[in-house]
C-alpha cells in the first residue's frame, strides 16, 4: 500500500508545534500517513516539546534532529528519511494545513499522475494586522499564493509553489541522487534570503516533470512582525540580488573593476528611480526600491565570484 510522509522542518518555533501537529494530525487521507518532523538544531526546548507531542495519539510523529545549520539540510534530510515512502509533502514550521491539504496531494499524485504539486498559501493577519502600506503584488513576497479556484498544470515560472505546501512523488529523487536542495541558496536559522524551494521548483520545470496546481492543498501562513517592515523587502531582494550574481549569471568578457558594466548602469536607473518615485510618493515606491537593491546584490554578487 502506498504511504505518505507529512513533513515539517523547524528551528526555534517550540510555541507554535503543539498547534500544528494537532492541525497536521487532523487531516484525512486516503493513504497511511505519518508525521516527520526535522529539528534544526534548535536551542530552545523544540526537542521537549516533539518528544511530548510524539506520545499522543492520532497518525504518529517522528522526529529526528539535523545538526547541521541550515533550511536546505534540514529539507534534504526530510528526503532522506522519506526516501521509501511514496509521497513526501512538505510545509513550513510557521503555517498551519487547511482541511483537505494531504488529502488533494495524494489524489494529485496517486490519481492524476503529478510528479510535484502545491497549492494556496493565505496570510493569517489576525493576530498581527497589515500595514497599510503592504500592497497585494507585495504578499507573493511572503509566501502568498493563489492562483484561482481550479487546478491545472503548471508549465512556467509564472505560477510557482513553494515549500509552504507542496508535495514530491518521492521516485523524483530515489531515480537521482543528485536531485536535492541547492546548498547554494541556504538560509541558516531566522534570517533574511534562501531561496533553495524556488531552485528545486525551477529545476523540475527545466525537467520537464509533472507539476499541479491544487487549490485544496491550502495552508495558512503567520506572518512575523520582524517580516512586515519595508527593510525586509529591501533586504530580501538584496540578498537574492547576491545570489544570483554569485550564482546564476555566465561569466561575461567585457567588465570594469570585475564587473560588466551593463550591470552597473542597471543598478544607477533603478535607483534613480526608485529615489524619484519615493520623493514623489508614487504608488509602487518600495517595489521599485526592491529592484533597486537587487540589482546592487547583483553587482556585488558578481563581483564575489569564486
Amino acid at each position: 500500500m502506498s504511504r505518505l510522509v507529512f513533513a515539517f522542518c523547524t528551528y526555534n518555533r517550540a510555541n507554535r508545534l503543539e498547534k500544528l501537529v494537532a492541525a497536521m494530525r487532523a487531516q484525512s487521507c486516503p493513504i497511511p500517513f505519518e508525521i516527520l518532523a526535522i529539528n534544526n538544531n534548535s536551542t530552545d526546548n523544540t526537542a521537549e516539546v516533539l518528544a511530548q507531542l510524539a506520545q499522543l495519539p492520532g497518525p504518529s510523529l517522528r522526529w529526528v534532529t539535523e545538526p547541521v545549520q541550515g533550511i536546505v539540510a534540514a529539507r534534504n534530510r526530510g528526503i532522506a528519511e522519506a526516501l521509501d515512502s511514496d509521497i513526501l509533502v512538505y510545509i513550513d514550521d510557521d503555517e498551519i494545513p487547511l482541511p483537505g491539504l494531504i488529502e488533494a496531494a495524494a489524489d494529485a499524485i496517486l490519481n492524476e499522475g503529478a510528479e510535484c504539486a502545491g497549492g494556496r498559501v493565505e496570510m493569517d493577519f489576525t493576530t498581527i494586522p497589515r500595514p497599510a502600506w503592504l500592497e497585494d503584488d507585495l504578499l507573493g513576497f511572503l509566501a502568498a499564493v493563489d492562483h484561482g479556484p481550479d487546478a491545472f498544470w503548471i508549465r512556467d515560472t509564472s505560477t510557482p509553489i513553494w515549500t509552504a505546501n507542496v508535495a514530491y512523488d518521492m521516485r523524483l529523487f530515489r531515480n537521482d541522487p543528485e536531485l536535492r536542495f541547492d546548498k547554494r541558496f541556504d538560509r541558516i536559522g531566522n534570517v533574511v534570503g534562501g531561496g533553495s524551494d524556488a531552485v528545486m521548483f525551477r529545476t523540475l520545470l527545466e525537467r520537464k516533470a509533472r507539476i499541479r496546481y491544487r487549490p485544496e492543498m491550502a495552508v495558512l501562513h503567520a506572518v512575523e512582525t520582524w517580516r512586515l517592515a519595508r527593510s525586509y523587502f529591501l533586504k530580501l531582494h538584496y540578498r537574492a540580488g547576491l545570489r544570483h550574481g554569485r550564482h546564476k549569471l555566465p561569466a561575461y568578457p567585457k567588465a570594469v573593476l570585475g564587473v560588466p558594466p551593463f550591470l552597473a548602469t542597471q543598478f544607477v536607473r533603478q535607483t534613480a528611480k526608485a529615489i524619484y518615485m519615493q520623493l514623489s510618493r508614487q504608488p509602487g515606491a518600495l517595489r521599485q526600491g526592491m529592484n533597486a537593491t537587487h540589482a546592487l546584490g547583483t553587482l556585488i554578487g558578481y563581483r564575489s565570484r569564486p
